[in-house]
């Protein structure tokens, strides 16, 4: 664990290593304006029903991230934890290969040797796993981004185990809520999350004279918090993903980024092709 290497080091060397993990200002233009760039200890959640462009987009921030910067990419470190067994390896090479002026096999590698992949089967495994990054956080000053796909997946097995008590039922993925909050802030990582959704209530919102200053409308946003209330206070912004009900294809798709403290929200639509995610 983490305690035997800060014995180690001083605080002052620990903060200097921490401190320098780098902004992500520039991590997608498209999804976050220069104002609401994720900064380091933010959580984001990516809410959506499934087969609505989530995981896509998340393989677009890691290759943004594992790519060099000589690629417009960041060179940064990617902790991808998945839960779902979704995780296509194949796909992100994919999108690594159109997104190299000059691919190969040995500058493949290199990318990946950026991203650290870890499954998990159920919360309470996932949250061992939680307890046991320290050690890796700490010797990893370049690993700025950790993706949880999804943080959903264990919702109904949770309930089942838990009986009749809510919070039985939640305590697992409580306790996950506050390390993830914790090894965020600590750490000074930013930490994009998946939840599916399975609940059905639509926003309603007031008429307003722009899209992307007003509340999400009904068509934009079908949303109700499931997730125990401590997973509900430490989200700073959720984007909700929606197919195109308008689209010819089955590859367009809208995304509403909300903040839930200023109640302001942006759309952008994008498609997904071969080489991943393309806004529009």
């Amino acid at each position: 664990m983490c305690s035997d290497f800060r014995r180690a080091e001083s605080g002052t060397e620990l903060l200097a290593r921490l401190e320098g993990r780098r902004s992500l200002k520039e991590i997608e233009p498209h999804l976050f304006a220069d104002e609401d760039s994720p900064v380091q200890g933010d959580i984001l959640e990516f809410h959506g029903a499934e087969g609505t462009g989530k995981t896509e987009m998340l393989y677009h921030l890691t290759a943004r991230c594992i790519l060099p910067k000589s690629e417009g990419g960041l060179d940064l470190e990617v902790l991808f934890i998945d839960t779902d067994y979704h995780f296509d390896m194949l796909r992100l090479v994919t999108i690594l290969e159109h997104r190299l002026s000059q691919s190969s096999e040995e500058r493949i590698k290199h990318c990946l040797g950026r991203l650290f992949l870890v499954s998990c089967s159920s919360s309470t495994q996932l949250l061992l796993t939680l307890h046991a990054l320290e050690a890796m956080l700490c010797s990893h000053p370049a690993l700025c981004i950790l993706i949880l796909d999804s943080l959903s997946a264990f919702y109904w097995t949770d309930r089942v185990n838990g009986g009749e008590s809510v919070s039985s039922q939640e305590a697992v993925q409580r306790r996950c809520a506050q390390v993830l909050e914790r090894l965020a802030r600590e750490y000074r990582l930013v930490l994009f999350t998946t939840t599916q959704s399975i609940m059905q209530k639509a926003w309603t919102s007031p008429e307003g004279p722009s899209a992307t200053t007003q509340r999400p409308s009904k068509q934009d946003v079908d949303y109700r918090p499931y997730l125990c209330k401590a997973w509900q206070q430490v989200v700073k912004q959720r984007v909700f993903f929606s197919k195109q009900e308008d689209s010819q294809s089955c590859r367009q798709f809208l995304l509403v980024s909300h903040h839930p403290k200023s109640n302001t929200s942006k759309k952008h639509s994008f498609v997904i092709g071969e080489s991943g995610v393309e806004f529009r």
